[in-house]
Protein backbone atom coordinates (compact mmCIF):
# COMPACT_ATOMS: atom_id res chain seq x y z
CA UNK A 1 0.00 0.00 0.00
CA UNK A 2 1.75 3.15 -1.25
CA UNK A 3 0.48 6.74 -0.81
CA UNK A 4 0.85 8.50 -4.16
CA UNK A 5 -0.87 11.86 -3.52
CA UNK A 6 -3.23 13.61 -1.15
CA UNK A 7 -6.29 15.80 -1.70
CA UNK A 8 -4.72 18.61 0.32
CA UNK A 9 -3.33 21.34 -1.97
CA UNK A 10 -0.84 23.75 -0.42
CA UNK A 11 -1.32 27.50 -0.65
CA UNK A 12 2.31 28.34 -1.39
CA UNK A 13 5.14 26.85 -3.39
CA UNK A 14 6.99 24.34 -1.14
CA UNK A 15 10.50 25.53 -1.98
CA UNK A 16 12.12 23.78 1.00
CA UNK A 17 10.48 20.44 0.18
CA UNK A 18 11.63 20.75 -3.43
CA UNK A 19 15.13 21.68 -2.28
CA UNK A 20 15.32 18.73 0.12
CA UNK A 21 14.27 16.34 -2.64
CA UNK A 22 16.85 17.83 -5.01
CA UNK A 23 19.67 17.68 -2.43
CA UNK A 24 18.91 14.05 -1.61
CA UNK A 25 18.95 13.10 -5.29
CA UNK A 26 22.15 15.03 -6.03
CA UNK A 27 23.99 13.58 -3.01
CA UNK A 28 22.90 10.07 -3.96
CA UNK A 29 24.11 10.51 -7.54
CA UNK A 30 27.42 11.87 -6.24
CA UNK A 31 28.41 8.64 -4.48
CA UNK A 32 26.20 5.76 -5.62
CA UNK A 33 27.52 5.23 -9.18
CA UNK A 34 31.11 5.25 -7.89
CA UNK A 35 30.67 3.07 -4.80
CA UNK A 36 27.74 0.73 -5.50
CA UNK A 37 29.97 -1.75 -7.31
CA UNK A 38 32.31 -2.19 -4.33
CA UNK A 39 30.38 -3.39 -1.26
CA UNK A 40 33.28 -2.89 1.14
CA UNK A 41 33.92 0.68 -0.02
CA UNK A 42 30.23 1.47 0.20
CA UNK A 43 29.96 0.11 3.75
CA UNK A 44 33.00 2.11 4.84
CA UNK A 45 31.41 5.23 3.36
CA UNK A 46 28.20 4.57 5.31
CA UNK A 47 30.23 3.81 8.44
CA UNK A 48 31.91 7.20 8.21
CA UNK A 49 28.93 9.34 7.19
CA UNK A 50 25.87 7.41 8.37
CA UNK A 51 24.72 7.11 11.98
CA UNK A 52 26.82 4.34 13.50
CA UNK A 53 25.58 4.13 17.13
CA UNK A 54 28.88 3.04 18.66
CA UNK A 55 30.63 6.05 17.11
CA UNK A 56 28.00 8.33 18.63
CA UNK A 57 28.09 6.88 22.12
CA UNK A 58 31.85 6.32 22.38
CA UNK A 59 33.40 8.92 20.08
CA UNK A 60 30.77 11.65 20.04
CA UNK A 61 30.56 11.64 16.24
CA UNK A 62 27.46 13.85 16.26
CA UNK A 63 27.92 15.34 12.80
CA UNK A 64 26.62 12.11 11.30
CA UNK A 65 23.21 12.83 12.87
CA UNK A 66 22.88 15.37 10.06
CA UNK A 67 24.86 13.81 7.21
CA UNK A 68 23.02 10.49 7.45
CA UNK A 69 19.74 12.22 6.50
CA UNK A 70 21.00 12.73 2.95
CA UNK A 71 22.31 9.22 2.27
CA UNK A 72 20.35 6.26 0.93
CA UNK A 73 20.95 2.57 0.45
CA UNK A 74 19.71 2.23 -3.11
CA UNK A 75 17.41 3.57 -5.81
CA UNK A 76 14.20 2.20 -4.27
CA UNK A 77 15.17 3.51 -0.82
CA UNK A 78 15.64 6.98 -2.30
CA UNK A 79 12.50 6.85 -4.46
CA UNK A 80 10.27 5.67 -1.60
CA UNK A 81 11.49 8.35 0.78
CA UNK A 82 11.16 11.14 -1.77
CA UNK A 83 7.64 9.99 -2.65
CA UNK A 84 6.54 10.26 0.99
CA UNK A 85 8.23 13.67 1.33
CA UNK A 86 6.51 14.85 -1.87
CA UNK A 87 3.07 13.74 -0.67
CA UNK A 88 3.17 15.05 2.89
CA UNK A 89 5.89 17.71 3.05
CA UNK A 90 4.26 20.57 1.14
CA UNK A 91 1.34 20.92 3.55
CA UNK A 92 3.50 21.18 6.66
CA UNK A 93 5.71 23.72 4.91
CA UNK A 94 2.57 25.65 3.97
CA UNK A 95 1.36 25.79 7.58
CA UNK A 96 4.75 26.34 9.26
CA UNK A 97 6.50 28.62 6.79
CA UNK A 98 9.69 27.84 4.89
CA UNK A 99 12.43 28.32 7.50
CA UNK A 100 10.48 26.94 10.50
CA UNK A 101 9.66 23.89 8.40
CA UNK A 102 13.34 23.38 7.57
CA UNK A 103 14.21 23.60 11.28
CA UNK A 104 11.38 21.16 12.05
CA UNK A 105 12.57 18.68 9.41
CA UNK A 106 16.14 18.80 10.71
CA UNK A 107 15.10 18.42 14.35
CA UNK A 108 12.85 15.46 13.52
CA UNK A 109 15.68 13.78 11.62
CA UNK A 110 18.09 14.22 14.52
CA UNK A 111 15.51 12.90 16.99
CA UNK A 112 14.92 9.87 14.76
CA UNK A 113 18.65 9.10 14.61
CA UNK A 114 18.98 9.44 18.37
CA UNK A 115 16.08 7.01 18.83
CA UNK A 116 17.95 4.44 16.75
CA UNK A 117 21.12 5.05 18.80
CA UNK A 118 19.16 4.60 22.03
CA UNK A 119 17.74 1.29 20.76
CA UNK A 120 21.23 -0.17 20.16
CA UNK A 121 23.92 2.14 21.58
CA UNK A 122 26.82 -0.21 20.82
CA UNK A 123 25.75 -1.30 17.36
CA UNK A 124 28.35 -1.04 14.60
CA UNK A 125 25.73 -1.11 11.85
CA UNK A 126 25.41 2.29 10.11
CA UNK A 127 21.96 3.77 9.54
CA UNK A 128 21.27 6.00 6.53
CA UNK A 129 18.24 7.62 4.99
CA UNK A 130 15.85 10.54 5.18
CA UNK A 131 13.03 8.34 6.44
CA UNK A 132 13.40 9.41 10.08
CA UNK A 133 12.96 13.09 9.19
CA UNK A 134 10.14 12.23 6.78
CA UNK A 135 8.48 10.18 9.52
CA UNK A 136 8.49 13.43 11.53
CA UNK A 137 6.69 15.13 8.64
CA UNK A 138 4.13 12.33 8.69
CA UNK A 139 3.61 12.70 12.44
CA UNK A 140 3.00 16.43 12.05
CA UNK A 141 0.66 15.84 9.12
CA UNK A 142 -1.39 13.36 11.14
CA UNK A 143 -1.79 15.87 13.97
CA UNK A 144 -3.00 18.66 11.68
CA UNK A 145 -4.99 16.79 9.03
CA UNK A 146 -6.11 13.40 10.40
CA UNK A 147 -9.02 13.13 7.96
CA UNK A 148 -7.35 14.46 4.82
CA UNK A 149 -7.84 12.11 1.91
CA UNK A 150 -4.76 10.26 0.72
CA UNK A 151 -4.82 8.23 -2.49
CA UNK A 152 -3.04 4.94 -1.97
CA UNK A 153 -1.93 2.47 -4.60
CA UNK A 154 -2.82 -1.08 -3.58
CA UNK A 155 -1.11 -3.89 -5.46
CA UNK A 156 -2.56 -7.40 -5.22
CA UNK A 157 -0.48 -9.72 -7.39
CA UNK A 158 -1.13 -8.23 -10.87
CA UNK A 159 -4.09 -6.04 -9.89
CA UNK A 160 -3.66 -2.32 -9.22
CA UNK A 161 -6.16 -0.17 -7.35
CA UNK A 162 -6.07 3.50 -6.30
CA UNK A 163 -8.42 4.33 -3.45
CA UNK A 164 -8.78 7.42 -1.21
CA UNK A 165 -8.15 6.66 2.48
CA UNK A 166 -8.21 9.04 5.49
CA UNK A 167 -4.73 10.07 6.57
CA UNK A 168 -5.23 8.69 10.08
CA UNK A 169 -5.63 5.18 8.65
CA UNK A 170 -2.63 5.38 6.32
CA UNK A 171 -0.29 7.00 8.82
CA UNK A 172 -1.67 5.18 11.86
CA UNK A 173 -1.16 1.79 10.24
CA UNK A 174 2.34 2.82 9.16
CA UNK A 175 3.23 3.80 12.74
CA UNK A 176 1.84 0.55 14.15
CA UNK A 177 3.95 -1.39 11.66
CA UNK A 178 7.08 0.44 12.83
CA UNK A 179 6.34 -0.34 16.48
CA UNK A 180 5.74 -4.02 15.78
CA UNK A 181 8.84 -4.14 13.60
CA UNK A 182 10.95 -2.48 16.28
CA UNK A 183 9.75 -4.86 18.99
CA UNK A 184 10.44 -7.94 16.88
CA UNK A 185 13.71 -6.91 15.21
CA UNK A 186 17.27 -7.04 16.51
CA UNK A 187 18.71 -3.52 15.97
CA UNK A 188 22.31 -4.77 16.00
CA UNK A 189 21.54 -7.00 13.01
CA UNK A 190 20.75 -4.11 10.66
CA UNK A 191 17.79 -3.97 8.29
CA UNK A 192 14.97 -1.45 8.58
CA UNK A 193 15.54 1.28 11.19
CA UNK A 194 12.15 0.84 12.84
CA UNK A 195 13.00 2.83 15.97
CA UNK A 196 14.29 5.72 13.89
CA UNK A 197 10.94 5.76 12.08
CA UNK A 198 8.92 5.56 15.29
CA UNK A 199 11.10 8.14 17.04
CA UNK A 200 10.91 10.55 14.12
CA UNK A 201 7.13 10.16 13.89
CA UNK A 202 6.67 10.87 17.61
CA UNK A 203 9.10 13.80 17.48
CA UNK A 204 7.25 15.27 14.50
CA UNK A 205 3.92 15.16 16.33
CA UNK A 206 5.44 16.79 19.42
CA UNK A 207 7.23 19.49 17.41
CA UNK A 208 3.99 20.28 15.55
CA UNK A 209 2.02 20.60 18.79
CA UNK A 210 2.78 24.36 19.28
CA UNK A 211 1.45 25.10 15.78
CA UNK A 212 -1.59 22.91 16.41
CA UNK A 213 -2.35 24.80 19.64
CA UNK A 214 -1.79 28.15 17.93
CA UNK A 215 -4.35 27.16 15.29
CA UNK A 216 -6.83 26.46 18.09
CA UNK A 217 -6.03 22.90 19.17
CA UNK A 218 -9.14 20.72 19.29
CA UNK A 219 -11.20 23.70 18.07
CA UNK A 220 -9.16 23.58 14.86
CA UNK A 221 -10.33 20.01 14.36
CA UNK A 222 -13.91 21.01 15.21
CA UNK A 223 -13.88 23.74 12.56
CA UNK A 224 -12.49 21.51 9.85
CA UNK A 225 -13.66 18.08 11.11
CA UNK A 226 -10.03 17.01 10.86
CA UNK A 227 -9.88 17.85 7.17
CA UNK A 228 -7.73 20.50 5.46
CA UNK A 229 -9.04 24.04 6.13
CA UNK A 230 -9.50 24.69 2.39
CA UNK A 231 -11.25 22.98 -0.53
CA UNK A 232 -9.92 19.51 -1.29
CA UNK A 233 -8.27 18.74 -4.60
CA UNK A 234 -10.30 16.51 -6.88
CA UNK A 235 -8.75 14.12 -9.37
CA UNK A 236 -10.57 12.72 -12.35
CA UNK A 237 -9.47 10.32 -15.01
CA UNK A 238 -8.76 12.19 -18.23
CA UNK A 239 -10.33 10.95 -21.43
CA UNK A 240 -7.94 9.27 -23.81
CA UNK A 241 -7.12 10.99 -27.09
CA UNK A 242 -6.89 7.66 -28.87
CA UNK A 243 -9.88 7.46 -31.24
CA UNK A 244 -12.24 4.55 -30.96
CA UNK A 245 -12.42 2.16 -33.89
CA UNK A 246 -15.95 0.96 -34.35
CA UNK A 247 -16.82 -2.37 -35.84
CA UNK A 248 -18.57 -2.25 -39.15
Amino acid sequence: MFPIRDHNPSGRTPYVTYALIAINVVVFLAYWPALSGDFRELMMFYYDWGVTPVLITQNGDYATLFTSMFLHGGWMHLAGNMLFLWVFGDNLEDEMGHLPYLAFYTAAGVAAALAEVAAAPLSQVPTVGASGAIAGVMGGYLLLFPRAKVDVLIIIIFLFYIIPVPAWIVLGLWMIMQLFGGLSAVPEAGGVAYWAHAGGFAAGAVLTLPLFLRLGGPRFWDRTHGRPPHPEARYELARTRIPKVRRK
